[in-house]
């Protein structure tokens, strides 16, 4: 009898093949922007009058002068609260309901599933901006206090927490809870927890929506944001050189950010894989893997009681929101026209940026080109981590400009076509799967890794659709607005006393979302296991 002949892995060559793709449009949509910032940050004029080369004028002047320290200062003010919360609490929640087993863990996910799906920055700020309103009463009227310049930036702060407290702790519980399965639960931890707390930090010093639509930076410029201080000069003053000036700084930092986050996760040898679906029995143990502890009734009352505690201040939190969704709007504005122009590009933005991504992440982390440094060419795409569509903004809707696509439904479509956070998870995700498996590349890592490229897929989606910015910036006409570029003008013509808080979450977008995310949740990401140096993931008890 002869033995099986092993299965042959595909040539290395492939691996470079699959990521082209990724280079290409790293290059044509980062590095290419990238570099027309800054030169547009050393330059005078814009769209009104012809530009001159300036040199680094326009930083000594925002350095000089304070804007940007001020702007900075605040921003990072708004990121403590959202940090503590993913970094305390989104850890502590993870460890309770992993002790207490399988049904508290499950019932936590599909939980706070609600949390992400139906998170609109837009539709929240226009909940908290009822309770400006007279006759409004509850937790919303913490809203007056954005009318006086002295308590404007504190009563924002406690907004933005209690906006994101829910999304927060869901995204956090997602991160922390595979970190908890790996063989050495220490370091993955704290691998974990720095990725996020850079990851909270970047996405915080790009904040744009909720201030815009509560503040617009004032009352005297005292809640400005990075964001919005590009956004004034850029786009209100159509200065590009000084906005162009803040994009670029705020992309050294969120590109140092980036490129640290993908130095711990390759220095620390990160990878993330699958645990078996069927708990192994006595007679067949796991190989080389560690078993999961049967949880006691202590640990599953101490998990539940978290997650109840944790849902309630969630709930609170919320209820602005929830209160504003029940109501009756005087005039909707997500209707049919609005809502394709929402969905169809922030769900074909997101198939080719994550597809792009993903097969980047076969070639290099299933198939590893240059052996077990492969992962080390994620510092091609580093810089690029953390940057959404702010830092490249005037870049990008300059070359709209110039190629005659403003005010079309092409401009809506967004500009990045790979997203680097998703090759970085998926990057990982391919390199456990084919260090672990003895099957073919097809079976073993390709089949087992694209659930979660489609999981990726739908997570973008939501977040291009909830996208403020980039709509805003490339569609005047009224009938090119999004849901949340059509809630903004409703809110801005201060006529409508009761506004569409739910015009960018419609009902059949949350339950077909929510639907997905329970199914991913309880089918796919709770068998994920986060594990670092080489460790073995704990497999379910039996």
């Amino acid at each position: 009898m002869t033995s099986p002949t092993p299965p042959q892995a595909p040539s290395p060559a492939l691996g470079w093949l699959l990521a082209v793709p990724a280079l290409l449009g790293t290059l044509i949509s980062l590095v290419l922007p990238t570099g027309q910032t800054i030169w547009l940050s050393l330059q005078s004029g814009g769209v009104l009058r012809e530009s001159t080369f300036v040199g680094p004028a326009n930083y000594a002047e925002l350095l000089g002068e304070g804007e940007f320290w001020r702007a900075l200062g605040f921003t990072l003010s708004l990121i403590v609260m959202p940090l503590l919360v993913a970094l305390v609490v989104g850890p502590l929640l993870a460890l309770s309901l992993d002790r207490a087993g399988t049904w508290p863990r499950r019932a936590g996910r599909i939980a706070l599933s609600l949390a992400v799906v139906t998170f609109s920055p837009v539709g929240v700020a226009a909940a908290w901006i009822r309770g400006a309103m007279p006759n409004a009463s509850g937790v919303a009227t913490l809203a007056e206090g954005l009318r006086d310049p002295a308590t404007a930036p504190g009563t924002l702060r406690l907004i933005i927490v209690a906006a994101t407290f829910g999304v927060v702790c869901a995204l956090a519980l997602t991160a922390f809870l595979p970190a908890l399965r790996g063989g050495s639960v220490a370091p993955a931890m704290l691998v974990v927890g720095a990725l996020v707390g850079l990851a909270t930090v970047a996405v915080g010093l790009q904040v744009f929506s909720i201030g815009l639509v509560l503040t617009r930076g004032g009352p005297e410029r005292s809640t400005e944001t990075l964001a919005g201080l590009q956004y004034d000069y850029a786009f209100r003053l159509a200065e590009f050189g000084p906005g162009a000036a803040v994009a670029a700084l705020t992309g050294v930092i969120v590109g140092v950010l980036g490129i640290v986050a993908t130095v711990i996760a390759v220095a620390s040898r990160t990878r993330i894989t699958l645990t078996p679906r069927v708990a192994p029995s006595a007679a067949y143990p796991p190989a080389g893997g560690l078993t999961e502890r049967r949880p006691g009734p202590v640990g599953v009352a101490v998990g539940v009681t978290v997650l109840v505690v944790v849902v309630a201040v969630a709930l609170v939190c919320t209820w602005p929101w929830i209160d504003g969704v029940l109501a009756v709007p005087e005039n909707g504005v997500g209707g049919l026209r609005a809502q394709l122009n929402t969905w169809v590009p922030a769900v074909a933005g997101a198939l080719v940026s994550v597809g792009v991504a993903y097969l980047a992440a076969l070639g290099i982390g299933g198939l590893r080109p240059l052996g077990r440094g492969s992962e080390w060419s994620l510092l091609v795409f580093a810089p690029w981590l953390f940057v959404g569509p702010g830092p490249l903004g005037v870049a990008n809707w300059q070359n709209m400009r110039n190629m005659g696509l403003i005010d079309t439904f092409l401009a809506l479509f967004p500009p990045l076509l790979v997203s680097v956070p998703a090759l970085l998870v998926l990057t990982l995700l391919c390199k456990g799967l084919a260090e672990r498996t003895d099957r073919d590349f097809f079976s073993g890592v390709f089949l087992p890794s694209l659930p979660m490229a489609g999981i990726l897929a739908g997570a973008v989606a939501l977040m291009n659709a909830q996208d403020l910015l980039w709509p805003l910036l490339v569609a005047q006409k009224s009938e090119l607005f999004t849901a949340p570029v059509a809630q903004m003008a409703q809110l801005g013509g201060f006529t409508v006393a009761t506004p569409d808080v739910g015009a960018a979450t419609p009902l059949v977008v949350v339950v077909v979302a929510l639907v997905a995310a329970v199914a991913a949740q309880v089918f796919y990401l709770d068998r994920l296991a986060v594990t670092t140096n080489g460790s073995r993931p704990r497999t379910p008890a039996a």
